[in-house]
């Protein structure tokens, strides 16, 4: 049995695979945003919206597509909601103007809510009880390890080959994960049922159901500490490249190994964050949400140093992915959507 629990389900890295490529999608275009710019003859500003576009559609589709797919079998939703992704992705990289572009993100960000939110529960479900938090860590280790070997590698091939080749690898990316889902992640996945009430009965679990969420005092005190916390870090990334090259005084050839620091405090805090959460899943978030407070005031003092910058970059990552593995626990019974956005 601790041989067992010891050995990585094949569905969890599926899903880890899945995660790395939704990772890709909402963190590449960061350090290419430049080169998409002037290959789209549009501002920097506009093209600050293939990012804040990017979230609005997870904010959306998370509710709207879980509460349309809430009775569906989760591993034929998982499997859809990525071959979405790949579509999404696919429009990016044929993309002959700014708003096919933006298109293809807004399509890419709708499976992004339901993906995770979905995701967590069916990784919860491969473990034993005492590791659920970690297996929610190795999913989202996906995401964070796009930071770190992807975004930057990203990055790199975009000024050699071009913006459009990293999207094409994203998508390469996503078909690999949507085999391996429908490979990997076992079939009773597919036909677990929402949890029940005392009655036995299946819970409501449409659009209506969502919002009544939404009376939960838990669910906005979590949706409170998302919003500030890492829309500050969001807020933060969304124009790190430029805050690298015209305020740290770094080079543009710079920013590839610069995301690199970013993903490495992801992949830290997620990990630790995932062990701490399966400890005092309280203390877990408070200290994370802490720190992270901290480190982005300190960061908007200091960023014109090219050191702080480095080591402060490192730690927004680090205190930004500690608390999302005990914000997904803190939501376990509540709708999938929120769960994932």
């Amino acid at each position: 049995m601790g041989e067992q629990q010891r050995r990585l389900p094949g569905g969890l890295v599926a899903l880890a695979l899945g995660g790395f490529g939704i990772g890709l999608t909402e963190f590449l275009i960061a350090g290419l945003l430049p080169q998409v710019a002037s290959s789209l003859e549009v501002s920097e500003a506009a093209a600050g919206w293939l990012i804040s576009g990017y979230a609005l559609s997870v904010a959306i589709g998370g509710i709207a597509l879980t509460a349309a797919t809430a009775r569906l079998p989760r591993k034929s939703v998982l499997v859809g909601l990525v071959a979405l992704f790949v579509v999404g992705n696919l429009l990016s990289a044929l993309a002959p103007s700014y708003p096919v572009m933006l298109l293809g993100r807004v399509v890419a960000a709708l499976c992004h809510g339901s993906f995770f939110g979905i995701g967590s529960l069916v990784a919860r479900g491969l473990v034993a009880p005492e590791r659920k938090s970690r297996a929610v860590a190795v999913m989202f280790a996906g995401l964070t390890v796009a930071n770190v070997l992807g975004v930057p590698f990203g990055a790199l091939v975009g000024e050699r080959w071009g913006w459009r080749a990293a999207f094409w690898a994203v998508t390469a990316i996503g078909v690999a994960a949507l085999v391996g889902i429908a490979v990997l992640v076992p079939g009773w996945a597919g036909r677990a049922p929402l949890p029940t009430g005392r009655s036995g009965a299946m819970p409501p679990s449409g659009l209506r159901a969502q919002v009544r969420a939404f009376r939960s005092g838990q669910v906005w005190l979590t949706l409170a500490a998302t919003a500030l916390g890492y829309g500050g870090m969001f807020g933060a990334f969304s124009y790190i490249a430029y805050t690298f090259t015209e305020v740290s005084g770094f080079s543009p050839a710079d920013v590839a190994w610069l995301l690199m620091v970013y993903g490495v405090g992801l992949v830290v805090g997620n990990l630790i964050g995932g062990r701490a959460a399966d400890g005092d899943r309280d203390r877990a978030l408070v200290l994370s949400l802490l720190g992270l407070t901290v480190t982005l005031a300190v960061f908007g003092l200091l960023a014109a140093s090219a050191t702080a910058s480095v080591v402060l970059t490192f730690l927004m990552g680090l205190f930004g992915f500690a608390g999302v593995p005990g914000l997904i626990g803190s939501l376990e019974r509540r709708p999938l959507a929120l769960a994932g956005g």
